[in-house]
């Protein structure tokens, strides 16, 4: 498992949110975070300032960048 599908794992598990409804949060759609999970797709320049405006992960904690 990548580290940017870990820490999305992490923030719906520690948030008890739906792929759905972080998909509402960060405004995109529902197959776009199922695809972030399924490393299918990485997040995008506005979805990762999303990610970081909306539940304080840092691109390099994205990433797993030290």
């Amino acid at each position: 498992m990548s580290e940017f599908s870990y820490v999305i794992k992490q923030i719906l598990l520690d948030n008890n949110l739906s792929q759905q409804k972080m998909a509402d949060i960060l405004g995109v759609n529902q197959t776009t975070v199922g695809q972030w999970l399924s490393e299918k797709k990485k997040p995008g320049y506005d979805s990762i300032l999303a990610l970081y405006k909306k539940f304080g992960v840092t691109p390099n904690e994205l990433f797993g960048i030290e």
